[in-house]
């Protein structure tokens, strides 16, 4: 990776599920995220009257989706796979940062992908400047950074 003084824009990304097909055209990629809970413990005979802290299980954060509506059923065909055969619907699914020119620079690898949530627009008739989102929050297993 070429060193860089700036940091990159977050606005050049791509979200693919299972390696290639492009997914979606999302105007917002959020919470990609995980935390590491910590266990505690302490043997009965330590001489010092404090816990060892040691890692325990990782959790990953939800992931949230949004896009304006297009004339697309592919979230919609996901969802109702995920409510008809449960775990089967699982995917994999890339989210790759890239540069100014298009060049790929990091890649987030989701395992264990399902919808878990689905929030349609807010239609409301005030002007007309506004654009109806929609939101897809994901559930995930885990991830890597590439």
């Amino acid at each position: 990776m070429a060193e860089r003084s700036v940091p990159y824009g977050d606005f050049n990304y791509l979200v693919k599920f299972d390696g290639n097909e492009l997914f979606g055209g999302f105007s917002e990629v959020s919470g990609l995220g995980m935390e590491i809970g910590v266990a505690q413990y302490r043997t009965g005979n330590e001489a010092e009257n404090h816990p060892r802290k040691i890692p325990g299980m990782t959790t990953v954060s939800d992931i949230t989706l949004r896009r304006g509506i297009i004339s697309s059923a592919d979230l919609w065909t996901w969802l109702d796979d995920t409510r008809r055969t449960g775990p089967v619907a699982k995917k994999n699914i890339s989210i790759t940062l890239q540069d100014e020119a298009h060049n790929d620079v990091q890649t987030w690898s989701l395992t264990g992908v399902f919808p878990m949530r689905y929030n349609g627009p807010s239609l409301n008739a005030r002007g007309g400047s506004e654009v109806a989102i929609e939101e897809l929050v994901l559930a995930c297993e885990s991830f890597t950074i590439e």
